[in-house]
């Protein structure tokens, strides 16, 4: 049994998304992960995930391990591995590959997609009925293993695959973008700890609320410009938005060098904005482009540093 999951790009709303403002995000079907799950003749559960070298039993691993804790929220416990490796839901056991070519850690949120290919490839496997909605959930659920205090955002659009307009807590927003627009990701190559970063913004927001309650809201008004732009065929005010939701994250510092460095270049070689996506301090930053310039700002950010760039549509 396959599944398949894309990656994604938040636009707008990083770090503000956690303290209930708005956030914009979109699948980035370029890169995905693939699960494929299959009858095994050898006795357990086994892992084959090369994008981390890892191949291994299931029951050698830690219960809160990435993949591992996905496998025990959806196997039942007959299917489970007992303490000497050994399944005892039949005589042989499975085979689990996972395969991906969204970066690690890089804002792309490889840890939700393989969660939800995996949710799902598991639970065809096994004949399960679930929904959308049930898979959003198990997959914010391990999340939370991994990043704290995570907004809920990467688990919500690769489960729908669709743009998203999301707050915590509140209902999903998917929506349409009227006119298609072009977005240039450009990689750092440095892994981005979301964990850290979140971390490190609620102890500033601990000792500064005032001030930073301030900014998330200038953050939210971004957001809720931006949503009304797309929806209305006029993405070319993105840009402007895009360089002032920059400021704001630098601000905040979970900006880095290396960002701010690939952030001028896109600007440089002719994007109307650019910012950096996600946690920070590492991973993706965004650009906006058109169809003519997308190109020569992907080289200009190679120029810059990046170690790889992704030119997306969103429709």
């Amino acid at each position: 049994m396959k599944s398949s999951a894309p990656g994604k790009i938040i636009l707008f709303g990083e770090h503000a998304v956690v303290y209930g403002r708005p956030a914009l995000a979109v699948p980035v079907t370029q890169v995905h992960v693939d699960v494929e799950v299959l009858d095994s003749p050898r006795k357990g559960i086994w892992i084959h995930a090369p994008i981390i070298d890892l191949h291994a039993e299931l029951n050698s691993l830690p219960p809160d391990h990435a993949i591992a804790s996905v496998i025990l929220k959806i196997l039942p416990s007959p299917l489970r591995p007992s303490p000497s490796g050994r399944g005892d839901g039949g005589e042989g056991g499975l085979d689990i590959h996972i395969t991906s070519t969204i970066p690690v850690a890089a804002g792309l949120g490889s840890g939700a997609a393989v969660s939800i290919a995996l949710i799902r490839a598991l639970s065809s496997f096994l004949f399960l009925d679930i929904s959308d909605d049930q898979v959003n959930s198990l997959a914010y659920e391990i999340e939370k293993i991994h990043h704290g205090t995570p907004s809920g955002i990467d688990n919500t659009v690769i489960t729908y695959a669709k743009p998203v307009y999301f707050i915590k807590d509140k209902p999903i927003e998917t929506f349409r973008a009227a006119k298609p627009f072009t977005i240039v990701i450009g990689d750092t190559g440095i892994p981005a700890l979301t964990k850290e970063s979140v971390g490190d913004v609620r102890r500033l927001w601990t000792k500064d609320k005032l001030k930073f309650e301030s900014i998330f809201d200038e953050i939210a008004q971004i957001a809720i410009v931006a949503r009304r732009s797309i929806e209305r065929g006029n993405p070319q005010l993105l840009g402007e938005l895009m360089n002032q939701n920059h400021s704001l994250l630098q601000e905040m510092t979970v900006s880095s060098p290396e960002l701010d460095k690939l952030v001028q270049a896109a600007r440089d070689a002719g994007a109307p904005g650019a910012k950096l996506s996600g946690g920070g301090r590492g991973g993706n930053m965004i650009a906006l482009a058109d169809q003519a310039t997308a190109e020569s700002v992907a080289r200009a950010l190679m120029s810059a540093g990046a170690k790889n760039t992704i030119i997306t549509e969103v429709a």
